[in-house]
């Protein structure tokens, strides 16, 4: 009985192995070549070093960089994901101001104003008026997903709009939200051509300063500031899991 367990799920391996296989090679390679390059072991004359791991986090300069690089990852997915939110419930209705929110892309006419500000508004402004379609469109997909039956329970036994929505709604919508939240994260903390263009001159954000360090041919400090960005998103990423493996167990054991 076993084996024939286990035959329908070898068949299924062999079966997405040649795509499963041409991923690993096309994002495996790159990957691996830029974490043997992190530790000097790419390009003329290799020898593993950690001096540029060392650099990032002892560099004041460089772990400036890395907190901006947060900050521009962090702030602008929160935001982005409180107005995603507002969005998607404000979609699902029909009222006098919905044409307000055609305005939105009048956003980035004023961005001009905040363009090297310190605080980084310009960033977080730019950043947020660029993932809020996709988050919208996720969000809105994930509210969708709720039958109405559950809505008309929680206020027939006496929940109202808020405390359905926060009791009922958000959680069951998590897993989508959180998937947003994701794919944005690593989006904007990998971002190069806005904090680039409007950030503050000083400090920048790694992913400035890795595109600075390949065009001055320090392919090894690139590798260390990618993998470094890379261990950031894959923390995220575990982080995700984590919890809607968490959410999924809950409505498992409230079932």
């Amino acid at each position: 009985m076993i084996g024939l367990h286990r035959r329908p799920r070898l068949e299924l391996m062999l079966l997405l192995l040649p795509g499963a296989g041409f991923l690993a090679a096309l994002f495996g390679f790159p990957l691996l070549t830029a974490l043997l390059g992190s530790f000097g072991l790419v390009g003329d004359d290799p020898a593993l070093t950690l001096k540029f791991y060392a650099r990032i986090f002892t560099s004041t300069v460089l772990l400036r960089s890395l907190a901006t690089s947060l900050y521009y990852g962090v702030v602008p997915v929160a935001v982005t994901v409180v107005l995603a939110i507002v969005l998607a419930l404000a979609l699902r209705r029909h009222f006098a101001g919905r044409k307000l929110f055609n305005g939105l892309y009048k956003i980035p006419l004023k961005l001009p104003k905040m363009v090297r500000d310190p605080w980084g508004i310009g960033v977080i402004a730019a950043t947020t008026w660029k993932q809020l379609p996709f988050m919208t469109l996720v969000i809105t997909g994930a509210f969708a997903a709720i039958p109405e039956d559950i809505r008309h329970a929680a206020r027939t036994l006496g929940a109202g709009p808020i405390r359905a929505f926060l009791r009922i709604e958000l959680p069951l919508a998590l897993p989508g939200i959180t998937a947003a939240v994701l794919l944005t994260f690593i989006g904007s903390m990998g971002s190069f051509a806005i904090p680039d263009l409007v950030g503050a001159p000083n400090p920048l954000p790694l992913s400035v300063r890795m595109v600075r360090a390949f065009a001055e041919g320090d392919m090894s400090q690139v590798f260390a500031i990618g993998m470094v960005l890379s261990a950031f998103a894959f923390a995220v990423l575990i982080g995700y899991y984590a919890l809607t493996s968490r959410v999924g167990t809950a409505k498992g054991d409230s079932r």
